[in-house]
């Protein structure tokens, strides 16, 4: 028996839920819900114009990204940012995201090359975006490749997870004109030092990024803890 010749999907389809955990995320990364909000089914399925059962589906998803936390006689609300957790997770970046960069420097060849220069390309598209939600995917995509490139395909997952609360603080920082170093920049010098093959450029650029970025979000989740 033969069987059929079946062309390769390349893009698998984007479901429902899909779609609306998308939107929501956004909508949290970009502050339309703000931290201590509460997310009311019924005005959801109603502006989402979906059902009960996606917004519930939608809801634990972001619970486990770290986004929504489930309140004891209160429901789900947009989860609160303090500076103990945020710390956590700079640290996390550090560990995984200086290996990464080290790695993926050290086994760099064309293809990879040019697969980086195109998602950095359309990463220094969307730096300046007004919507965040394209900017939270463009990194993501700019990342992947990082991780791709050094095979740390598990690493990933765990960052993955980590996305929705990292582009809380990549919104965050973002917006302050006091940097050591303008966002832009630190993304420039991770790319060139990869591209280059010098893992410990690499490794040091990222670095670099990531205290730069945590010093800024410790200072600003501080007072905004002094104004709560």
């Amino acid at each position: 028996m033969t069987i059929a010749s079946l062309s390769k999907i390349e893009q698998p389809p984007v479901t429902l839920r899909d779609m609306v955990q998308e939107r929501m995320r956004d909508a949290i990364i970009e502050g339309h819900f703000k931290p201590g909000e509460r997310l009311v089914e019924r005005p959801l399925c109603d502006q989402l114009g979906v059902s009960r059962t996606v917004v519930r589906e939608t809801i634990r998803y972001l619970e486990a990204e770290g986004l929504v936390e489930i309140l004891p006689g209160h429901g789900p609300i947009v989860a609160q940012m303090n500076w103990t957790d945020a710390a956590q997770i700079y640290d996390i970046r550090r560990m995984l995201e200086t290996a990464a960069a080290r790695k993926c420097a050290e086994q760099i060849d064309a293809t990879r090359t040019a697969s980086l220069r195109d998602t950095f390309s359309d990463l220094k598209k969307h730096l300046s975006s007004k919507a965040p939600g394209t900017l939270f995917r463009a990194t993501s995509a700019f990342y992947a490749e990082i991780f791709n490139g050094a095979g740390h395909h598990v690493a990933w997952e765990i960052v993955q997870r980590l996305n929705g609360r990292i582009s809380r603080l990549r919104m965050m920082t973002l917006s302050t004109t006091d940097r050591e170093r303008p966002g832009p920049d630190h993304m420039q010098a991770i790319y060139e030092a990869i591209i280059s093959g010098d893992p410990n450029a690499a490794e040091a650029a990222v670095a670099r990024h990531l205290n730069d970025t945590a010093a800024i979000a410790e200072r600003l989740l501080a007072e905004h803890e002094g104004n709560a």
